[in-house]
């Protein structure tokens, strides 16, 4: 039976690049892993192995650490712009490059009074510990004339240890949970959002305030938002980036329940009730998963379902 080619593309994954600035005795931290995936004509390498087309992928690895030092990494979104820019403009085969960019944050580590009194207004400040909070993602496309930009986050834990209820759903005769009017509502956000930019001749967003101001919106809805479902939570945050970040076109959250159960005391003797001190059994699966997207009115969505994807 004949065969054709279908979708492909090549390139180095996970190129694991730091840089350090320095400014006199401050230094700056930029942490990336960088994913570089390229398509266009290659039909030959996969046909015939000719590799007449293919820019090698440790070619593609050595590009990633030279911008960093040519260009720097001022926000890994610019960072993925200039890649993906180059691979399509430079290499005639190449129509379209996808860079993926997971970004991990350090914190500074300040000096102890002590040791301020000691050094003095000169003390440094290259100290720094790794935030756990969550991971910063960005994806870059350029196919040489339209650009499109989905930044994000994954594994940031968030909890609201009241202003959450769960009752009224439906029931049938396999219902063992009993309704809750005041429980714990936590998640491991994932989320992504598309930003409307798709021209480089136009004034790009500012991408770390960007990303710090969605982050802030999104934590805000999750606090402020008396929530009767996780769904509901889910669309306030988004709603809440669409209606504060006219940059923004699509949000997409993936929601894990991290499921928290009041603990059967009993058997003990001891009341456990949300009143008094309640203790709880942290579940971790199985879990409900809720998923959504939040557009602009009149855009189409384009992040995919499966948001590991990105």
């Amino acid at each position: 039976m004949p065969t054709i080619l279908g979708q492909n593309q090549y390139g180095k994954a996970e190129n694991r690049v730091v840089k350090i600035t320095r400014d006199g005795a401050t230094h700056h931290i930029k942490d990336l892993n960088v994913s570089v995936a390229l398509s266009g004509d290659m039909d030959e390498v996969h046909y015939s192995g000719s590799n007449a087309n293919v820019l090698p992928t440790d070619t593609t690895k050595n590009t990633v650490y030279a911008f960093a030092k040519e260009h720097g990494i001022e926000s890994a979104e610019q960072f993925g712009i200039h890649l993906a820019r180059h691979f399509v403009t430079s290499q005639e085969p190449i129509h379209r490059a996808r860079i993926r960019i997971e970004e991990y944050s350090w914190e500074r580590i300040e000096a102890s009074d002590a040791t301020s009194r000691l050094i003095g207004a000169d003390e440094p400040k290259h100290s720094f510990v790794r935030k756990g909070q969550e991971v910063r993602l960005t994806q870059i496309t350029y196919d040489g004339s339209s650009w499109e930009v989905v930044s994000g986050l994954k594994d940031l834990v968030v909890m609201n240890s009241t202003d959450s209820e769960f009752w009224g759903y439906v029931k049938d005769k396999y219902t063992t949970l009993k309704e809750a009017y005041d429980r714990i509502l936590a998640t491991e956000v994932s989320g992504r959002w598309r930003f409307n930019w798709t021209d480089d001749e136009q004034r790009m967003p500012h991408w770390e305030e960007s990303y710090e101001q969605v982050r802030k919106h999104m934590l805000q809805a999750f606090a402020d938002t008396y929530s009767l479902s996780l769904q509901q939570t889910l669309y306030q945050m988004g709603s809440r980036i669409i209606d504060n970040r006219g940059e923004i076109d699509e949000v997409r959250f993936s929601l894990p329940n991290k499921h928290h159960f009041l603990v059967d005391l009993e058997p003990f003797g001891l009341k456990n009730d949300t009143a008094d001190g309640a203790v709880y059994y942290a579940a971790d699966r199985p879990y409900g998963l809720i998923e959504a997207t939040i557009l602009r009115d009149g855009c189409e969505a384009r992040i995919p379902e499966d948001l590991t994807n990105l």
